[in-house]
């Protein structure tokens, strides 16, 4: 009985831990400027002071990133079209969020 109470106890901290946090404008930038994601199977994206990003999968694609009304927002030539996303975060993992309730998530890259 014993055992199952700290189980108990311990499992509040275990979620709280795994949640996702939404993050506002200045925390997206704060959280992205500089840095690399790496979204697994050698798919990675970075996120430079300049706001271009460079993101690779199999091949490298050059765009340009920006952060509105506290959402993450890209542009990816040849389109003229910037898509935005709600950013969240849970540790060392980044959640893109799109308009539809899709999500990508990145593990910042050592």
């Amino acid at each position: 009985m014993r055992r199952f109470a700290l189980i108990l106890a311990l499992w509040p901290g275990f979620l709280a831990a795994e949640e996702f946090r939404t993050l506002t404008g200045d925390e997206i930038l704060a959280a992205l400027t500089g840095q690399k994601l790496d979204y697994g199977e050698s798919v990675w994206q970075t996120f430079d002071e300049t706001m271009l990003t460079q993101y690779y999968s199999g091949s490298p694609s050059s765009g340009r990133w920006a952060v509105r009304e506290d959402r993450y927002c890209s542009l990816w030539p040849p389109s003229d079209l910037w898509a935005c996303y709600d950013v969240q975060q849970s540790g060392d993992v980044i959640r893109f969020v799109d308009d539809a309730g899709g999500t990508t998530d990145g593990t910042f890259a050592e």
